[in-house]
């Protein structure tokens, strides 16, 4: 009943009234269109009606081109604002076929195909995508905004299923292009995105001749200000995370600082509303909201390797209020992408930092997102596990943690992701002091010295602290004490890594206080205290209050002594009820799930963790047997162990 009322909607009644007069066919073909764009701009947006004034066009058998285009509003109006796949498909098909036969019709014939594309890729129907910009391709190339913008579509998909390569030549052949027709701000555009793609392959060596060109392209283009900023952030963001991916904190500061300054002159200049003059130029990379929040992020990024965790957390914190402002009005899917990356990081933070229970509320967030796009759990799935490896770490269940980091490496082909993985494995088999076959498998697989398979001076830094880790609790203090740890501390100075460097810091003065050189283990602790009481990192103070408490009574120190001890006591008692409280919320259940999509999607819209496991009483002591450090060292030194690079 609701379809045959809709045959008599006074919009239609009236045209029909125009077309039996003899009104011209322009004016009852105006006056639809009139309507149609009346309902779908209503507030709320009318689009039944929308789609049955476009439909009726198709009674008074219009021309091909009015025929073309129809199809054409019709598929973009059922895309775009219905779940009814099927039928915009199909009018996209025709609005393609018909415009192909139209000569001098490019707008309409290039939408329908890049629209079309874009549904069929919707569809897992890439296969039929794929073939159909490159006929697009083809045939654009007289029309330089529409051939490029075809380009960017086809090298994106590529670039979706993983084939860079393909990716890269295409973005390759469409700067060269951009060059032949006078537009050096889309061939810079084409270059970037290209070197992006070339930094995830890793493949360094082309990665510095053609960013060194992108530098000159762009301080030399003059155009609109806002484009040119634009480019410069793109440019400053592919070197700040190049030299983060490298794990070279501090070289990157003079990068990030420029992008900062970069994106505040941004955030000062008017949208210009003058069209460039070349039609390859109508191209931009971000808006400039989105690009504030991609600041935000990669500063944050920085902020949790040099271990500025505070700064890190503030960051975070503006950039997520940020977000959730965005979200209210863009649907984009790189804000979520942008949200889930900025959880991980202050996620971490939160371990550090001593707030287990507030960890792990975010890692379930990061879940319910995850559940909510496919993408985006397939990007992120290993990351997921990793995170939930150290959360358990952080509370004594090992043999999740194991579960974890085992299941991430499973999903993920990412070398950095993968070394990050494995290091922290290691940790939890040196603290299980039993493992030693698959320990010493893991460590052959990360030796700092040969062959380490990433280029990242963090994660290198930080396999030198495991094996000298595993020195320690072996009671090799010398062969810890010369090489490795010197190793480590020599390369965590160099870039500032100060989460490391705290970490050696204690670790040193541990040694030297078994070795019964009181002045040296002091001269190593003290800074420590002192460098994780900045960052804060919680573990190594408590450690520090600990090796305090026990250096200041040696040497007599009585009241010195007690204030390290009293130190020690508040440490203790804020991890113990952050154990408590994080092992008490119902998501702590999720140490135990194995990461599927299916799984977290019935995991989190079902009654919630209707099944409660109250957790076992929270113990900060090590077997005694399975170590040979000294008795006191067994209450803290484990939370040193986890999460040793960011």
């Amino acid at each position: 009943l609701e379809a045959q009322a809709f045959r008599y909607t006074p919009a239609v009644v009236f045209v029909s009234k125009m077309a039996t007069s003899g009104e011209a066919p322009e004016s009852w073909y105006l006056a639809l269109l009139g309507f149609a764009e009346h309902f779908r701009t209503s507030s709320p947006p009318k689009i039944r009606l929308c789609v049955h004034c476009l439909q009726a066009v198709f009674q008074f058998k219009p021309p091909q081109r009015v025929e073309a285009r129809t199809h054409l509003q019709l598929g973009s109006v059922l895309y775009h604002h219905t779940k009814n796949t099927e039928l915009a498909r199909s009018h996209l098909e025709k609005a393609w076929f018909i415009s192909q036969q139209i000569p001098q019709f490019e707008d309409v014939k290039f939408e329908a195909a890049s629209l079309l594309s874009e549904l069929y890729c919707q569809q897992n129907l890439v296969d039929s995508a794929k073939p159909l910009l490159r006929k697009a391709i083809q045939i654009s190339q007289q029309t330089p905004y529409w051939h490029c913008r075809l380009l960017f579509q086809l090298a994106q998909l590529h670039t979706l299923e993983k084939d860079l390569v393909s990716a890269c030549d295409l973005l390759g052949v469409g700067a060269e292009y951009a060059r032949v027709v006078g537009s050096e701000y889309t061939r810079a555009l084409f270059l970037l995105s290209k070197g992006m793609l070339l930094l995830m392959e890793r493949k360094l060596g082309e990665v510095h001749p053609l960013l060194t060109l992108c530098g000159t392209i762009v301080e030399n283009w003059q155009g609109n200000p806002i484009q040119k900023e634009s480019l410069r952030v793109f440019f400053l963001v592919l070197q700040v995370t190049h030299y983060l991916d490298a794990g070279q904190v501090k070289s990157v500061k003079p990068c990030l600082k420029q992008l900062q300054q970069c994106i505040q002159t941004i955030s000062t200049l008017h949208d210009d509303e003058i069209l460039p003059s070349n039609p390859a130029d109508l191209f931009h990379w971000l808006p400039k909201e989105h690009m504030c929040v991609l600041v935000y992020l990669v500063t944050v990024m920085h902020s949790m390797q040099a271990g500025y965790l505070e700064k890190a957390q503030k960051y975070t914190d503006k950039a997520l209020m940020q977000l959730e402002k965005l979200k209210m009005l863009d649907s984009s899917p790189i804000l979520s992408t942008f949200q889930v990356i900025l959880l991980e990081h202050i996620i971490m933070c939160r371990l550090v930092t001593g707030h287990k229970a507030t960890a792990l509320q975010e890692i379930s967030q990061v879940c319910q997102l995850c559940a909510q796009s496919p993408r985006l759990f397939t990007n992120h799935a290993s990351q997921l596990h990793t995170l939930l490896g150290l959360y358990c770490i952080s509370v004594n269940c090992m043999d999740n943690a194991e579960a974890q980091f085992t299941a991430a490496l499973r999903l993920t082909t990412h070398q950095e992701l993968w070394a990050f993985i494995v290091t922290n494995l290691a940790s939890v088999y040196i603290r299980e002091g039993n493992r030693h076959q698959e320990l010493y498998s893991l460590l052959e697989r990360i030796n700092p010295d040969h062959n380490f398979p990433v280029s990242s001076h963090c994660l290198r830094a930080a396999a030198f602290y495991i094996r000298g880790l595993l020195s320690f609790f072996q009671g090799r203090y010398n062969e810890a004490k010369n090489k490795l740890f010197m190793e480590t501390l020599k390369m965590s100075n160099a870039e500032d890594l100060n989460r490391l460097t705290a970490c050696s810091l204690v670790l040193l003065g541990h040694i030297f206080y078994v070795l019964g050189n009181h002045r040296e283990s002091n001269n190593m602790v003290v800074p420590a205290m002192q460098l994780a009481s900045k960052i804060p990192d919680m573990s190594v103070q408590l450690w520090s209050s600990a090796l305090l408490k026990d250096l200041n009574k040696a040497c007599g120190n009585t009241i010195d002594a007690h204030e390290a001890a009293q130190m020690h006591q508040n440490f203790s008692q804020q991890l113990l009820q952050d154990h408590i409280a994080a092992c008490s919320l119902p998501e702590h259940n999720l140490i135990s799930v194995r990461i599927h999509q299916s799984v977290i999607r019935q995991y989190f819209c079902t009654a919630p963790w209707r099944i409660f496991i109250h957790p076992k009483c929270p113990t900060f002591t090590l077997p005694v047997k399975r170590f040979t450090t000294p008795p006191h060292s067994r209450s803290f030194l484990y939370l040193t162990i986890f999460y040793i690079v960011e």
